[in-house]
C-alpha cells in the first residue's frame, strides 16, 4: 500500500533531498511540498494524506502550530516533526501537539523510511538520539504546568510573529485582524506570561519551541 506524504519545510533544499531520499522507497509517494505551514493545511484540507512531515522551526506559523491545524483538518494524517533538536523540550512540546513521532535532522536515511512506516502504523517513533528516561523525567514535570497552555491559539500566533520582528501592521495584516487587536493580543500575552521586554520574550519562544534561531 502506498503511503502518501507531504513535506513543510521553508528550506527548499531539504525539502528536495527528503523528497529524494523518501521516493527510493517503493511504498512512499510525496505528493505535496511546501514552504509555507498555511499551504499544507490547506493541501490537506483537500486531498488524502497518510503522513505530513513537518519541520519544527518554520517562520510565520510555527511547526507546533502546523500539527495542531493539520489534526484540525484531517484526524486521520499521521505527523512525523523533523527538527535539528534532540532536547526533551522540544520533543515533549512536538508530542504533546499530537506528532506521532520525531526525527533529529542528523539522523536521516534509513531512519527516516522506518519512522514514515511506523507513524503511518500509527505506532509512536523516536529517533535513537532522544534520551528516553530525560524525556519522560520531562513529561513528569510537565503535567502540572505548561506556560503556553495559558495562551490561545492566536494569542500564540501573535507571540511568534512578534518575536520574530513583525511590526503590529505587519501582523495584523498577516493575520486579518485589526492593528488594534493586535495590541490587544501583545497585551494579553506579556500579562499572562509575565513577561514585558522583548529580548526576554525572544527568549522564552525559543526555549519553548515557538521558534528558532536556525
Amino acid at each position: 500500500m502506498e503511503i502518501r506524504i507531504i513535506l513543510v519545510d521553508d528550506h527548499a533544499i531539504l525539502r528536495e533531498g527528503v523528497k529524494h531520499l523518501l521516493e527510493t522507497q517503493p511504498d512512499m509517494r510525496v505528493v505535496g511540498s511546501f514552504a509555507s505551514g498555511r499551504s499544507a493545511v490547506e493541501f490537506v484540507a483537500r486531498e488524502h494524506v497518510d503522513v505530513a512531515i513537518v519541520d519544527m522551526a518554520m517562520p510565520e506559523l510555527n511547526g507546533i502550530e502546523i500539527v495542531h491545524r493539520l489534526q484540525d483538518t484531517s484526524p486521520d494524517t499521521q505527523i512525523l516533526m523533523l527538527s535539528m533538536h534532540s532536547n526533551p523540550e522540544h520533543v515533549y512540546r512536538a508530542l504533546r501537539a499530537g506528532a506521532q513521532g520525531y526525527v533529529v535532522k542528523g539522523a536521516l536515511g534509513n531512519a527516516l523510511f522506518d519512522a514514515v512506516r511506523a507513524v503511518h502504523g500509527r505506532q509512536r517513533y523516536l529517533s535513537e538520539v532522544i534520551d528516553r528516561n530525560a524525556l519522560d523525567r520531562y513529561f513528569q514535570k510537565q503535567r502540572t504546568s505548561d506556560p503556553l497552555d495559558w495562551l490561545s491559539v492566536r494569542e500564540r500566533e501573535v507571540l511568534q510573529l512578534t518575536v520574530e520582528g513583525r511590526t503590529i501592521a505587519e501582523t495584523a495584516q498577516r493575520l486579518g485582524i485589526s492593528p488594534k487587536s493586535v495590541e490587544t493580543y501583545r497585551g494579553r500575552v506579556t500579562a499572562k506570561l509575565g513577561i514585558a521586554d522583548l529580548p526576554a520574550l525572544v527568549k522564552f519562544a525559543i526555549r519553548h519551541g515557538i521558534t528558532s534561531l536556525e
